[in-house]
Formats: structure tokens, C-alpha cells, sequence
């Protein structure tokens, strides 16, 4: 079993788990309604990664605080993904509500 010791492993494994979230929603995107197998596993499995990887970081990081950086990093991660790789439309305020999102998560770690 993966032990959690320090913050900074807490902080890692919710950095971790949110950037499978955004692996989750690639392949949920990709898994066409899971009509395909190899993208549809990718993203349950991501998916489940993600959630044990952010609940072992509860065991030193508040709930509210890590549930808030964890979906902030997956909105954020998956919002820049679809610009970059679906070509999804890119608007000066789409850019400031993903920078504010970005500034929120790094509010939180600094004063958790």
C-alpha cells in the first residue's frame, strides 16, 4: 500500500491524480460513448487512479482544499487539452477563466 508521509507526497499524489483526470477525459472523448474498448478501459482506469491516488492525499491534505485543487486541475488541464488538441474555440475570456481557475489552485496550496 502506498503510504503518505509528508505534505509535499500528499500535494504530489493529488497532482498526479488530477492530471489522470485529464487522461480520463481524453479518453472518455476518444472512447466515442465506450463503443471502444481500448480507450473505454484507459479512462475507467484512469478514472479509479485518480480517485484512490486523491484519497490517500485526505490522510494530510483538508478535504475542501485537495476536492477543490484535484477538479481544478482536471477542469483547467482538460479546458487547455481542448484547445490544444480538439481545437475548441479560443476566446480572451475563455483564456482568463482558465488562468483564474490555475490561480485559484495555486491559492489553495499556498495557504492549505
Amino acid at each position: 500500500m502506498l503510504a503518505v508521509q509528508t505534505i509535499s507526497s500528499a500535494w504530489l499524489l493529488i497532482l498526479v491524480s488530477g492530471c489522470l483526470e485529464i487522461l480520463f477525459s481524453i479518453c472518455l472523448k476518444y472512447s466515442d460513448g465506450f463503443n471502444k474498448p481500448l480507450y473505454s478501459i484507459i479512462a475507467i482506469v484512469s478514472a479509479a487512479l485518480s480517485l484512490w491516488l486523491m484519497s490517500l492525499s485526505l490522510k494530510l491534505i483538508p478535504i475542501g482544499t485537495a476536492y477543490a485543487v484535484w477538479a481544478g486541475i482536471g477542469a483547467a488541464g482538460t479546458a487547455i487539452v481542448g484547445l490544444l488538441m480538439f481545437g475548441e474555440s479560443v476566446s480572451m475570456l475563455r483564456l482568463v477563466a482558465i488562468s483564474m481557475v490555475i490561480i485559484g489552485i495555486v491559492m489553495l496550496q499556498l495557504f492549505a
